[in-house]
C-alpha cells in the first residue's frame, strides 16, 4: 500500500489509469468502514481503477471545535495498519486545516477528486457530508459526477443482530462504559491498545502476578477501568507463531489499594512464566470485562480476587 500525506502525491501513472475513491475518518475502523472498504476494492478490481483512500488527521473536529473534539479510538499509525489490511492501493493521510475546511464542495471534487486523484468512480455512505460547512451531500456528488465524469456508489452503514448503525461514537461510549464486547461487535474485531512494555512498581510480580505494564503513551481509547479477559499480542514475533498471541487478564485503573495516582494498562499473561517483555511493543486485546476496580482492605483479599480473576479470564478466552 502506497502511504501518502497529501492528494497532490498521488503518482501521474495512479491518475492515468483513473482511481476509485472514499473518504473519511475512519475512526477505529468499524464494520461499517469495512463495508465501504470492500465496495471500493470490489468497485477498483471491476473497472481496472486504483482504490484511494483519502483520511484526514487530527480528527476535523479537533481543528474546527476543539472543545467537541471526540476521544479517538485507535491512533493514526493503528489506523494505517487496518487501512492496508484492507487491501487498498493508496491511502493520503492528509492533515485537516481551516484552509481545508473552508473549500466549497465543488471546489474540493474537482481540486482533490478530479484532478489529483483522476476519479472514476467515489464510494460513501449516504449520509456523508463534505466541503465548507458540511454542505456538499451524496446529491451533490451526483450533480458533479455528470459533469465531470464519475460515478457515484452509495453503500448503508446498517448492523445486524440489534445494532442499528455501525459508528465510531457508538465504540466510543461502549468503551467508556467498559462493554469492550459491544465495541468488538461494531469493530468486526477485539478492541486493541498497543504501547511498549515498560517497568511499573513490579508490585504485581510481588503478589505472584506479574504484569506487562503499557508506556504512557500507548496507542487506542483506554475503557473504562475494571479488570478485562483479553489477549496480549507480541508485535515482534511473526504471524505464523502460536506464541504471538497470549491469554491474558487485563487491569485498567489507577491501583485503588496502593494509593494509586496514574491509570494504566497491564497484563498478566496466564499459564505463561519467565517471559521477558520489557522494552517490546504489544497489543492488548480486550474481549470482555470480568468486573469493575475495587479497593481491597488488605493484601489477601486482593490476591483471592486476583486468583479468581485469572480463573474467570482462562474460562472465557478457552
Amino acid at each position: 500500500m502506497l502511504r501518502l500525506t497529501h492528494p497532490d502525491q498521488v503518482p501521474h501513472e495512479v491518475r492515468r489509469r483513473g482511481t476509485a475513491v472514499t473518504i473519511g475518518t475512519f475512526d477505529g475502523l468499524h464494520r461499517g468502514h469495512r463495508a465501504v472498504l470492500d465496495r471500493l476494492t470490489a468497485e477498483a478490481r471491476e473497472h481496472d481503477l486504483a482504490s484511494v483512500v483519502l483520511t484526514f488527521h487530527p480528527h476535523p473536529l479537533e481543528v474546527l471545535h476543539p472543545e467537541r473534539a471526540p476521544e479517538a479510538v485507535c491512533s493514526l499509525a493503528q489506523r494505517l495498519e487496518l487501512l492496508e489490511s484492507a487491501g487498498v492501493d493508496v491511502v493520503v493521510a492528509q492533515e485537516f486545516t481551516h484552509e481545508l475546511a473552508a473549500q466549497g464542495p465543488r471546489e474540493f471534487v474537482e481540486g482533490t477528486y478530479v484532478r489529483d486523484f483522476g476519479m472514476r468512480r467515489i464510494v460513501v455512505g449516504r449520509d456523508s457530508r463534505f466541503g465548507r460547512g458540511n454542505a456538499g451531500t451524496v446529491d451533490t456528488l451526483r450533480e458533479l459526477g455528470e459533469e465531470f465524469g464519475f460515478e457515484v456508489v452509495v453503500l448503508e452503514d446498517r448492523g445486524e443482530s440489534g445494532v442499528t448503525r455501525w459508528s465510531s461514537t457508538a465504540v466510543r461510549s461502549a468503551l467508556r462504559d467498559g462493554r469492550v464486547d459491544l465495541a468488538a461487535e461494531h469493530l468486526g474485531r477485539p478492541h486493541t491498545v498497543r504501547g511498549t512494555v515498560v517497568h511499573g512498581d513490579h508490585r504485581g510480580r510481588e503478589l505472584g502476578f506479574p504484569t506487562a505494564n503499557l508506556s504512557a503513551d500507548a496507542e487506542g481509547m483506554v475503557p473504562a477501568d475494571g479488570v478485562y479477559a483479553g489477549w496480549l499480542v507480541l508485535d515482534d514475533a511473526p504471524d505464523e507463531d502460536p506464541g504471538r498471541r497470549l491469554p491474558a487478564a487485563i487491569s485498567v485503573g489507577s491501583n485503588p489499594t496502593f494509593d494509586g495516582q496514574r491509570r494504566t494498562v497491564e497484563a498478566h499473561v496466564i499459564d505463561r512464566t519467565g517471559l521477558d517483555l520489557y522494552g517490546r511493543s504489544v497489543g492488548v486485546e480486550f474481549v470482555q470485562r470480568l468486573r469493575g476496580m475495587v479497593r481491597f482492605g488488605g493484601i489477601e483479599p486482593l490476591v483471592e480476587q486476583m486468583t479468581a480473576d485469572v480463573a474467570e479470564a482462562r474460562e472465557v478466552l478457552s
